[in-house]
This record gives structure tokens, sequence and C-alpha cells, in this order.
């Protein structure tokens, strides 16, 4: 058997069902990781491993069989550093919440520690969790960054730290660090897993989701939040898929461009429906109206830190929320109503396709850590409401991944899983570098 902090979340799972494994042993093979890398990667901000120890104790006294069941009894997890905890100090990535000690855990979190899964601490995040980095880098080359804003989530899955970490998604804050540090990203349908407890930034656009090794884990864990086990039932063996062209493909490396379209070869010859299509204008217009839409959010959500601390807001993102000054109420609630309409017609682009394929970053990750991205390609599906499931395809010419990422209808998450989990087995996995 591999390392223990190397195992999927249900690698995890089945060796600690079949007693090969103990929650214990799992969570300090973790914390070992963690000792070893974290000075270096920076994705852990706050890790105690006493704590962690107590919890995975406290997992292996749990009953799998237990009223509401016990899935994910005995997986390590990391929580971005925007969920509210009890065990650790909850900064939003802001030096305006130092030390801050919330009373409860966001609903995430506690619904993962009820279904035995152990939270092994807080990993970073961007300022509110938008595009001001944090310290962390990239754990493939540690030169460039790791994507953001779910930048502690990405480098701790993509460097052994944990299986699986929970991140946030209001643009392209799961997908892109997913691919960047050679790992899965899931943003669910809006509202599937909820926001309660989670430090809001564009509230109709906020959405939870996970990154973990491979997608089955994406689905393992997320469903198993809800008490699910049989996660993969109703499997799309031969998806049809809709190559999804648009203008934001002008702004993708031509190895993307490329890879993306050996991709589509290689499902379509594996017995997938593969058709190429243009996005309709309508829909390409939301990628401006999603930027005016959070800048207005913004401003309402940040308030108290705008108006009485904007002097530790980073310049950035004080830019940003000026940016939003001038939109009124009417552009906003007209904005509501536009995109309101455009959800109920997304339908649409669904007619001949079970999921579309679509690229997830620009190319490889950025050298440098004063950017973390252009998370371009997550706004309109985003404001849509659609799962997004990315995932590295092949090795750039720089010699990190290349990604992509796959769509699906709202409410369609296990249909958009099970498409993912038939191309990640078709295209095969990276080869990944152990450091």
């Amino acid at each position: 058997m591999k390392p223990l902090n190397q195992l999927t979340a249900w690698q995890a799972a089945a060796a600690i069902e079949r007693g090969e494994a103990t929650p214990t042993a799992v969570v300090q093979a973790c914390l070992e990781r963690i000792a070893e890398r974290n000075d270096e990667i920076r994705a852990f901000v706050a890790c105690d491993p006493e704590l962690a120890l107590a919890g995975a104790r406290q997992a292996e006294a749990m009953a799998a069989d237990a009223p509401g069941g016990r899935p994910l009894r005995g997986i390590p997890f990391a929580a971005k550093d925007i969920f509210d905890t009890v065990d650790y100090p909850t900064e939003y990535g802001s030096p305006i919440y130092r030390g801050h000690r919330p009373v409860a855990d966001a609903g995430c979190v506690a619904l993962a520690k009820h279904r035995g899964a152990v939270l092994i601490g807080k990993v970073a995040t961007g300022e509110f969790a938008t595009q001001t980095p944090s310290k962390t880098v990239n754990p493939l080359r540690v030169t460039h960054t790791p994507g953001g804003s779910s930048s502690g989530s990405g480098a701790a899955v993509g460097d052994y730290m944990v299986p699986v970490a929970f991140g946030t998604q209001t643009t392209g804050s799961i997908v892109r660090p997913a691919i960047y540090c050679g790992a899965v990203g899931y943003k669910p349908s809006f509202g599937l897993i909820a926001t309660g407890g989670m430090k809001p930034l564009s509230p109709s656009q906020d959405t939870v989701g996970v990154i973990t090794r491979d997608v089955a884990d994406a689905a393992f864990f997320t469903m198993g939040l809800h008490g699910a086990r049989d996660v993969m039932s109703g499997s799309v063996l031969r998806p049809r898929i809709g190559l999804c062209l648009s203008r934001q493909w002008d702004y993708a490396h031509p190895s993307t461009i490329a890879a993306i379209e050996r991709a589509a070869d290689t499902l379509e010859k594996a017995g997938a429906q593969v058709t190429r299509f243009w996005l309709p204008p309508e829909f390409e217009a939301l990628e401006a109206m999603q930027l005016r839409l959070f800048a207005f959010e913004a401003r309402q959500t940040l308030a108290q830190e705008r108006l009485r601390n904007e002097n530790q807001l980073s310049p950035r993102l004080q830019a940003r929320l000026r940016g939003g000054a001038d939109i009124g109420l009417d552009e906003y609630t007209g904005l509501l109503q536009h995109v309101a309409q455009m959800r109920a017609r997304a339908s649409t682009l669904f007619a001949d396709h079970d999921v579309l394929l679509y690229p997830a970053a620009d190319g490889e990750a950025e050298a440098g850590h004063a950017n973390s991205g252009s998370p371009r390609y997550g706004a309109i599906w985003t404001l849509l409401h659609m799962p997004c499931v990315s995932f590295p395809l092949e090795i750039g010419p720089g010699g990190l991944p290349l990604g992509a990422q796959l769509i699906g209808a709202y409410g369609q998450d296990n249909r958009l899983l099970a498409a993912a989990r038939f191309a990640t087995s078709v295209l095969g996995t990276l080869p990944r570098p152990v450091n």
C-alpha cells in the first residue's frame, strides 16, 4: 500500500473499513507531511497536531453504521480560512481579523465532522477569497503561483498533505488552483454545500466545493457530507460532450487549446460523442455582468471592512471595491433579473450534450507570486450556478500541468461527476512528483 498520506480519500476510507489502517495512522501520516513541507509551501495557516489526533481518536470510536451514517470516518480534511472554525482562528486572509476566534463551525465543517471526517487544520486563502494572493507557493514548482483564491486548498492537496480540502469559488477560485497544483477541483451546483459560516463575498454566486486528487474523491467526499455512499450510480458510460467554443478561448495559450483538442479526440475514440459548438453571444455577455454583480455585492458584504478598516485592505481589493461605487440599486436588480432569465435558458445548452468541455485556466501556473492567474473561465458558469469539475490533461511545455473543466447542467451533479470520471479514466492521470 502507498504511504498513508498519499492515499486518496476513498482509498483511505476503504483501508480503514478493512482494518488495514486506522484514522489515527492516516492523520499522523498527513501531519508528518505537513511538518516536513509546510514551512516551504505555506499551505496551512493553522494546524494543531494534538487537536487533529484527538479528532482521529474520536473517529475511531465512532460506529461506522451509527444513525445518520459515517461515510467519511477517519478522512483528514482541511478548510480554507474563509470558513469559521471553533478549534482554529479564522482570519479570512486579512490582518483585520488576526486572531479572530469564531464561536461555531461553518456548516460544511460541522457536517464533515459529523460524518466522521477529521479537521486537520486551516489552509490559506486570498484576502477575503479575492485575487490578492496568500503566501502559499505552488508545490510542483515553488517559484510559481498555486492559483487563488483557494491557494492553500490546492497546494495542500497537491502536496499530499491532505486528500481533500474545502475551497470556495465566486468566479474561478476552485477550478484554477486545482489545475495549477495538479489536482481535481469540483465546484458543485450552487447551494449543494451550504455557505453558512463562510465569510460572504458575492452571495448570489459564492459556492462551496472541494479540491481532491481524483474525481471519485470529489464525489465521495461531497456526497458523503449528505450521508451518501453509492456516489457513482447513474453513470454516463459514453457521455455526449459539447466542446464549447467562445471568445474566451482567445486568451488561452496555444498549448492549452492543443491539449483540449487532443483530449476531445481521445474521448471520441473511446466512445464519447463529441460535438463542437459556439457559446451563444447572450451567454458570452454574462462575463461582464458577472464582474458588475460581484462589484456591487462585495461592497455590501465587505462594508464593515471598507468603511472602518480600509487602510488594512490591500490596494488591489480597495480598487476593486471602489470599482463598484457607480452601480446603483436599479442596475443591480436589473442584473439579478437578467441573470435569473439566463439561468432558466441555460438548459438549452444541454439539449444535445450531457456536459460541456471548456478551458479551466489560460495555461500552466504563472511564474511569480504577485498574481494568481485569471479566473475568467469560471465566470459564466459560476454565475449560472452550474457544477464544474476541473482536472489536469497533460504536462505543458514548461513542465507544469495543463487542464480543462467539464461543466454540467444545474442540479445534474451526479451526471457531471460520472462523465468526469469517464473522461479521467480514458485520459489517464499525470505522473506526479513526490518531493
